[in-house]
């Protein structure tokens, strides 16, 4: 399941772990003009960890989910 909001500055996307038990915490995805964080709960320390994608590492990552195993290199244009 998941849910998306639009706020002022940027959509977030809520990813919520639905399948088999162990349940893993909610992904948050927050798409910025300039980045996208992905954020999740640490159960272990109960802190918020969080990663930051440029818009380059996002294309790339929607490209790799379609190709097969290899090294790529994206070309503008």
């Amino acid at each position: 399941m998941f849910t998306i909001e639009h706020e002022f500055d940027a959509t977030i996307v809520t990813l919520v772990d639905e399948g088999a038990r162990p349940l893993v915490e909610d992904v948050i995805l927050s798409a910025f003009d300039e980045c996208v964080t992905l954020q999740q709960a640490d159960p272990r320390t109960d802190q918020m960890r969080t990663i930051t994608l440029s818009m380059a590492q996002v294309r790339d990552l929607a490209a790799a989910l379609d190709l097969p195993e290899g090294a790529y290199q994206l070309r503008d244009g």
